[in-house]
């Protein structure tokens, strides 16, 4: 039980680091067929929020707190019109924030919404709340901790939807390292923590199956 303290205490000192360069490439371009049956996030074990989100949650208490309650807790449908709306702020907000790597103590780093310059927390929690504004649920738009290729720590806004004509689910990737919507599967992050549906302040473990070889040889 200490050990796992420990870790866990160790866990909410990891504040993302992020990388802060912004892809180029075309729209997600995989099969929406092969996109669909990716595997989503599979959520674990309960776990302290990065200390990051609990101080944003602090200074923006209703940037945390449940919106468009629904107690059938359905996803949001995945239509042209939603696709489109994912895919404009992604890019705006991608465009907007000029990268900046934060030099001060990771652990009291603030997140803030909209900055003229900043790193992937505040790409992400903008691009969250600008979609909470256009009146998605909370419990659609999950903050995540992932670990990118070389190490580093990065956060992402991953947006839970589902196909209304075939009732597939597909969870997708709002990045600044990516001008794409990506499904989750199709990443090459080590995904770590996850925000909870049912409440924003809550965060667990996550596992998410890697599909990107799969992708590329059915592409």
């Amino acid at each position: 039980m200490r050990q796992t303290k420990k870790v866990l205490a160790i866990a909410a000192l990891t504040v993302a680091t992020c990388w802060t360069s912004v892809s180029q490439a075309a729209f997600f371009s995989f099969p929406r067929a092969l996109m669909l049956q990716l595997d989503r996030i599979s959520f674990q074990e309960p776990t302290l929020p990065p200390i990051g989100h609990t101080l944003f949650c602090m200074r923006n208490p209703d940037e945390c707190a449940v919106h468009g309650v629904d107690f059938r807790k359905r996803n949001i449908a995945m239509t042209p019109e939603r696709l489109n709306e994912l895919n404009t702020v992604n890019r705006e907000v991608n465009r907007n924030i000029t990268p900046q790597v934060y030099v001060g103590n990771l652990a009291m780093e603030p997140w803030i919404v909209s900055p003229a310059a900043g790193d992937c927390n505040d790409y992400a929690v903008t691009k969250r709340h600008a979609l909470l504004a256009q009146g998605w649920p909370s419990r659609a738009l999950l903050l995540s901790e992932v670990v990118v290729p070389d190490g580093e720590h990065h956060l992402v806004l991953v947006a839970r939807m589902r196909d209304k004509d075939t009732g597939l689910d597909a969870d997708l990737v709002l990045d600044n390292l990516n001008a794409n919507l990506r499904p989750v599967g199709l990443t090459q992050y080590q995904w770590v923590r996850v925000e909870s549906p049912s409440n924003p302040k809550f965060w667990s473990t996550v596992y998410v199956p890697s599909r990107l070889h799969t992708a590329m040889l059915a592409n």
